[in-house]
């Protein structure tokens, strides 16, 4: 089949949202860039049902794509220094920050700027739904684009940043020094004390001052909501970061892309 553009279709799921983003490569343009936010947690088997009511439901994924990416975002993920790395050690290595089941299905990803693999849990269910609808497609961890999209950023900055992506549930620090990775964590928060503490506590491990750290938001957290609110009263230098990208938008895109859409605008490789 001939192709009049190059399409390609990003997926990012968690298990408290979907998101959806169509890139068209040959116009540089995004189509389709749609969020998803769910009532409650949903188990696996509740979201492979909203992934597949999404896609039944709009026309938009009926066309071919070159290329499909699933971007997977939860808490069960560990970084391993590439020297150290086995892969048949995978559940060793995930086993002492996660809970994992003997059944689950783990894989890992190379973050290349950080010379390290990620090990994580993706959801096999979906995997084998979403290859029953496009075919052949890549699947990752949402942290390990947003680790080496950070990396990339800093790459010729000799500051220190602490970088945090925020989720419903859970938020990650990513902590840069002179372009090189110093930390990464993922953290559950139910309420902003939880959110603060979390931070306070890493600033402290890591020997950074409040006063001086410059931090980089991004994700689900806007200036006027409760948790930058409670950040911006401990953490003097607060900015917001925008995606790494050039494309341009539909018109028919309701939704602004910004800091939000971090980490799947930059799933685009």
């Amino acid at each position: 089949m001939k192709h009049n553009s190059i399409k390609a279709l990003s997926i990012q799921i968690s298990l408290s949202g979907l998101s959806f983003c169509i890139l068209n490569r040959t116009t540089n343009t995004i189509e389709l860039l749609n969020t998803i936010q769910l009532d409650k947690k949903a188990t696996p088997f509740e979201l492979l049902n909203e992934v597949k009511t999404a896609i039944d439901s709009n026309s938009d994924f009926e066309q071919s794509f070159d290329s499909v990416v699933c971007i997977y975002q939860n808490e069960l993920s560990c970084l391993v220094p590439k020297d150290l790395f086995d892969e048949n050690n995978l559940a060793d290595y995930l086993k002492f920050n996660a809970k994992i089941l003997k059944t689950d299905y783990l894989s890992y990803d190379t973050i290349v700027s950080g010379n390290c693999m990620n090990v994580y849990v993706p959801l096999v269910n979906i995997n084998n739904h979403v290859f029953d609808t496009f075919g052949s497609f890549d699947y990752k961890h949402s942290s390990t684009i947003l680790i080496d999209t950070l990396l990339q950023l800093s790459s010729k900055d000799k500051e220190e940043k602490m970088y945090i992506n925020v989720n419903t549930s859970t938020f990650e620090i990513v902590s840069i020094n002179d372009g090189q990775l110093v930390f990464y964590n993922t953290f559950e928060y139910t309420t902003k004390e939880d959110f603060i503490y979390y931070i306070l506590f890493t600033v402290e491990q890591l020997k950074t001052n409040p006063e001086t750290i410059k931090t980089v938001l991004t994700g689900r957290i806007e200036k006027d909501d409760e948790l930058f609110e409670i950040l911006y009263k401990y953490i003097r230098f607060v900015t917001f970061e925008e995606p790494l990208t050039n494309f341009k938008f539909k018109d028919t895109i309701k939704k602004k892309a910004n800091h939000s859409d971090f980490i799947i605008l930059n799933s685009f490789n």
